[in-house]
């Protein structure tokens, strides 16, 4: 008998809380672009520094630059047009040179033999769903120091403007990285 009125008192309170808790809205538009990334162990900046070096973390800059490529595709799409873009592997410019010492340890060397890269595939669709266009990018920059940047602290500029050009290459006008 216990059990049947513990059953029925645990059916009320389930009923209670699916009442007080409000539908989904279906009218909310899915986001023009979205940004996924390989599973953390797959890519060669989390792969090549265990110890996680350095002022940001993986989830910091893998934030920063989903948001960055996010916002700067928005701007460039056309109305009624979706990008998934999925950030397949990534090594971020510069790399860390422990052996300079306990005080060096975190900081990452900017030098030409670390370029930024990443690798990244895409969709384009339109508003009904229809892919327009599909494809794979290698992303490289192995003068990213003899080029220009606008001046910056942003430890990830040199990324973010790869993503820039690529934007700038695919779809149209970016805008400067920053």
């Amino acid at each position: 008998m216990r059990s049947v009125v513990f059953l029925l008192l645990l059916s009320c309170a389930f009923a209670a809380r699916a009442a007080a808790e409000p539908p989904p809205n279906r009218d909310v538009a899915a986001p023009r672009v979205e940004v996924q990334w390989a599973p953390t162990d797959r890519l060669s900046e989390v792969r090549d520094n265990p110890l996680h070096r350095g002022w940001l973390r993986p989830e910091q800059w893998m934030k920063e630059l989903g948001d960055h490529l996010a916002a700067r595709a928005d701007r460039v799409l056309p109305p009624g047009r979706r990008l998934l873009v999925t950030i397949d592997d990534i090594k971020l410019a510069g790399d860390f040179e422990p052996w300079r010492g306990p005080g060096a340890q975190d900081v990452r060397v900017l030098r030409h033999a670390y370029p930024p890269r990443i690798d990244l595939h895409f969709r384009l669709l339109a508003a009904d769903g229809a892919v327009l266009r599909e494809g794979a990018a290698k992303l490289r920059d192995a003068a990213y120091l003899d080029r220009t940047v606008p001046a910056s602290t942003d430890p990830l500029r040199y990324d973010k403007r790869l993503l820039d050009e690529w934007l700038r290459k695919e779809f149209g006008a970016a805008g400067p990285a920053g």
